[in-house]
């Protein structure tokens, strides 16, 4: 037993296939009997070997082996699952690394057992429980401590290793052994040999998603600066052509003014011409009426005793009239009356 337990790290237990070199004795009273005299333990080291084989081959026939190293990191990853027995010290170690990190993690525990019988299922349901509130994690961490290698074989378990491999988000692995990598490591997006290795991991790449995120900030910061000056000029550009548009519009405008002013000036110009000709003309035929000039002409103007122009329907014979000659007055008796006949018209 204790060459069992010195070469594959592990004890006798139920499940694993065992080599015996045994001796059977038959004794009267008792009957059967058998004696292990020898045991191999390269034996159960091969048929553990062939179940890992079998199981990578398994993954990678079913199409899943490198689906979650594809998926891609959030950043920054701080919201971080995790699955491990609450009071196992890798967990406790995995903590106190991780508070020493400037970074403001959130670490939400989904307790499970990381050994014996029932683990297998355990983890699985704490992998169902994670991608239940998939939309609250960055990324899941499973963490154990050291152990036996039969301990350790429960992460090279078909089962574990598929939930894993086709996980949507990422998966780190801290198992806790430095000699041989589970199929679990194997699947995971990033093993690390031990659960502070994964703390040191994660807040290395806060480091380097922080800087990158530094660094976007000042390439943002200077594509704005740079935005900001190429709009400057260009607006610069366009106030000057808008002033120049409009100094060359109202130019134009004011010439177009300046001829209107001038077509107008010079139509008025006109009017006023003919206005001062037509002026002229009306004074001319007011001026031939004038009865100085018609007195020259030898013409008389007849007033009654009232001053008013004499028509024959209002003078009598007997009224005194008064004659205006161009050289003085005669005051006249009318002795006589005789209205002259009308012309006919001719009938339309």
């Amino acid at each position: 037993a204790n060459l069992f337990i010195s070469a594959t790290g592990s004890e006798l237990t139920a499940g694993i296939r065992i080599l015996i070199r045994v001796v059977v004795t038959y004794h009267e009273v008792y009957g059967f009997s058998l004696q292990i005299i020898d045991i191999d333990p390269n034996y159960t080291l091969g048929e553990v070997e062939r179940r890992r084989r079998e199981t990578i081959e398994r993954l990678q026939k079913d199409g899943v082996w490198d689906m979650n190293r594809e998926v891609e990191l959030a950043e920054p990853t701080l919201r971080i699952a995790i699955i491990s027995s609450a009071t196992a010290a890798g967990f406790q170690d995995f903590r106190q690394e991780i508070a020493r990190s400037p970074y403001r993690f959130k670490l939400t525990l989904f307790e499970s057992l990381m050994q014996g019988d029932a683990a297998e299922r355990s983890i699985i349901d704490a992998l169902c429980a994670i991608a239940e509130r998939e939309q609250e994690f960055d990324a899941v961490v499973i963490i154990r401590g050291g152990g036996s290698t039969s301990d350790l074989a429960l992460f090279d378990s078909y089962d574990i290793a598929t939930y894993v491999a086709q996980f949507p988000l990422p998966v780190f692995t801290g198992i806790g052994h430095d000699k041989d990598i589970s199929v679990v490591d194997m699947v995971a997006h990033t093993s690390c040999k031990t659960p502070t290795a994964v703390a040191t991991m994660l807040i290395e790449l806060a480091d380097e998603q922080m800087y990158n995120i530094e660094e976007c900030a000042m390439r943002l910061r200077d594509s704005v600066i740079a935005r900001i000056n190429s709009e400057r000029l260009r607006l610069e550009r366009q106030s000057n052509d808008v002033v120049r548009c409009s100094t060359l519009l109202l130019s134009g405008l004011q010439h177009r003014l300046d001829s209107l002013d001038e077509g107008i000036m010079a139509e008025a110009q006109r009017q006023l011409q003919i206005e001062r000709q037509r002026l002229d003309s009306l004074n001319e035929i007011v001026a031939s009426h004038n009865p100085e000039i018609i007195l020259r002409r030898g013409f008389a103007i007849v007033r009654d005793s009232e001053g008013r122009a004499v028509k024959m329907d209002n003078i009598s014979i007997g009224s005194n009239v008064n004659i205006e000659l161009i050289d003085g007055n005669i005051t006249a008796n009318v002795t006589d009356r005789k209205t002259k006949r009308k012309r006919c018209q001719p009938r339309k």
